[in-house]
């Protein structure tokens, strides 16, 4: 049996990582420690200890820890094992945006130009990331605009040059027509470019232009002043600041009771390229600082391409460690700055107020919902989980359930589920929903890695007394407090309340009726379209079975051409023949198969 003190004894004064577990051998915290014997001894102390230590303390089994040669290696090993187990009392940078950024694959003989959301250590160039998609492919677009540069993806000798050579958008590197020497120039300006660098391209450009005009090829000169005019406009479009660094990133935090939100700045040559924002729960009792090194180790530690500079307000803990690993990483010298004054501090403010302006407006109207909630249906905390399903059958046959969630208010697509039922025969609503909340309470008891994630704070069915009683049955049979409520319709099949098990209906505003609808909808979309799909492919491959020469492949294939079997009977022969391995005669069975 884990004696806690006595293992506390044994703990080596060296720097290591720290591994907290409850009676389930489940990870509850991840830490870094100059020295372990001090610092796990400190949460055993009765010491002044916020609400959530306290929490994490009070479940603690055991604990394990693991020695480094030195604090670098630790700060590694806990970024790693946070990434990998997301313990619930570590601060977790859960949001899974990837930006697009524009890639040059510089390596080749004639580099292409291109959007990319990987960012790969490949000796490309990359640059970004742009927190607007919009951006990047508006920038590529110019470059293909103006610059003549390939524009296919796989580079091959032809033996006639393409449409974009004869429309002067290409130098046609595939038919030998300019030199390597030539087309890299051409890259060199496009890297120029993307790096802020627009004044070197121009005084390239007004040379050039200066000299063909010596040579009175006016034709060419103009071209080249339409695109100096076109560059200094994108430039102008860009331009921001005058913080003079060429790459800086700037992070600003803002906070309320229900999260905390940091919003990150761009900055590449000058100018503003990008910005993105994440958002973290259930940190009210942690500090900022404690916050923002959580996010830097979490958020930078694993990408290819690093600023120069990180400006935040306040400095945090670990900054020397953590500029340490960051240069090597980058293999340049990376810097973290707290400005205190002038320009830099004040774009410091500037991501600070654009942070609570975000969180502000992604919480001012979600929080009043879930606020009315808890007040109307007397919950006993605030529902920030909300999970609803819905039956869907027609006569019994394909019977599945949707199940969508709402988290702090905010509906998440990603996270809406589809099951098809398995034990239940015939339409039998209650019986169906009773197995649906059953596999569903199961995934997170027993941990799977099917992304169910926590049990929800609140269950709504998309239905009346039956489908809440089924729920509650399978909640109070797992010894579970989930509240459970059903959403009522009118006569106009409009929600117009909810509903306890009781039949007791609750009245609540117009916002909050507006979200449960959007809610209601949505669930049910879930349910249907899974039930459409599964309806169709069974038709599809029921009336195509008969067809010689039509099996697995080329039934998939034709609905994801034609999307429906309705769709496939309309098809014409020519649109059919463009499936592969489908020719004319079978193409013409298929039409066949409509009048039969």
């Amino acid at each position: 049996m884990f004696n806690i003190n006595e293992e506390l004894k044994k703990l080596p004064a060296k720097p290591g990582v720290y591994i907290m577990r409850d009676r389930d051998n489940t990870i509850l915290y991840v830490g870094k420690a100059v020295s372990l014997k001090n610092r796990v001894r400190q949460y055993f102390r009765k010491t002044n200890k916020t609400e959530r230590i306290k929490r994490m303390v009070s479940l603690i089994d055991h604990f394990e820890y693991i020695v480094t040669d030195n604090e670098a290696e630790a700060l590694i090993l806990e970024c790693n094992l946070i990434k990998k187990n997301k313990p619930k009392f570590n601060v977790l940078l859960k949001d899974d945006k990837t930006y697009p950024y524009i890639k040059i694959d510089v390596k080749s003989d004639y580099p292409s130009v291109f959007i990319t959301r990987t960012v790969l250590n490949d000796g490309a160039k990359y640059f970004g990331p742009y927190a607007n998609p919009g951006s990047a492919k508006e920038m590529v677009d110019f470059i293909k605009q103006k610059f003549q540069i390939r524009q296919c993806r796989n580079f091959k000798s032809n033996k006639r040059a393409c449409l974009n050579y004869h429309i002067k958008k290409c130098l046609a590197p595939c038919m030998g027509y300019v030199s390597k020497e030539e087309y890299r120039e051409q890259i060199n300006q496009i890297i120029m470019l993307l790096e802020g660098k627009t004044e070197k391209i121009i005084k390239k450009i007004d040379d050039e232009i200066l000299e063909l005009a010596n040579k009175m090829e006016y034709e060419k000169a103009a071209l080249l002043r339409d695109k100096k005019l076109a560059i200094e406009r994108i430039s102008l479009k860009q331009k921001v600041s005058n913080i003079n660094e060429n790459t800086i990133d700037v992070l600003g935090m803002a906070r309320n009771n229900i999260k905390v939100c940091i919003e990150v700045f761009f900055v590449r040559g000058s100018k503003m390229v990008g910005r993105e924002h994440y958002f973290f729960d259930n940190l009210e009792d942690v500090e900022d600082k404690e916050i923002l090194s959580s996010f830097i180790k979490q958020y930078y530690f694993d990408k290819q391409d690093l600023p120069n500079k990180i400006m935040l307000k306040e400095e945090i803990e670990e900054t020397d460690i953590i500029q340490e690993y960051l240069s090597k990483k980058a293999g340049k010298k990376v810097e973290l700055k707290f400005p205190q004054k002038g320009e830099k501090l004040r774009f410091v403010e500037m991501a600070e107020n654009n942070a609570k302006i975000t969180l502000e407006n992604s919480s001012k109207e979600k929080e009043g919902i879930l606020l009315e909630l808890k007040e109307v249906l007397n919950l006993e905390k605030l529902p920030r989980k909300i999970e609803c399903f819905d039956i869907s059958n027609i006569s019994g046959t394909n019977i599945v359930a949707g199940m969508c969630v709402a988290i702090d208010g905010n509906i998440k697509k990603n996270l809406s589920r589809r099951f098809k039922i398995k034990t239940v025969y015939g339409q039998d609503d209650p019986k169906c929903t009773k197995e649906v909340i059953e596999r569903r309470i199961k995934h997170s008891l027993e941990g799977t890695s099917s992304g169910f994630g926590n049990l929800p704070d609140l269950i709504l069915a998309d239905g009346g007394i039956t489908q809440i009683r089924a729920i509650l049955e399978v909640v109070n049979q797992y010894g579970l407090k989930i509240p459970v409520y059903g959403m009522v319709k009118n006569d106009k099949h409009q929600t117009r309340a909810l509903i306890d098990k009781d039949r007791n209906e609750f009245k609540i505003s117009k916002e909050l009726l507006n979200f449960i609808t959007i809610f209601q909808d949505e669930v049910h979309n879930t349910a249907i379209e899974y039930h459409r799909k599964l309806r169709e492919k069974e038709m599809l491959k029921s009336e195509l079975d008969d067809i010689k020469g039509i099996g697995e492949k080329k039934r998939q294939d034709l609905l994801k051409k034609f999307g429906s079997i309705e769709n496939i009977k309309n098809a014409s022969i020519e649109e059919l023949t463009q499936i592969k391995g489908i020719n004319e005669n079978l193409a013409r069975k298929i039409i066949n198969m409509n009048k039969s």
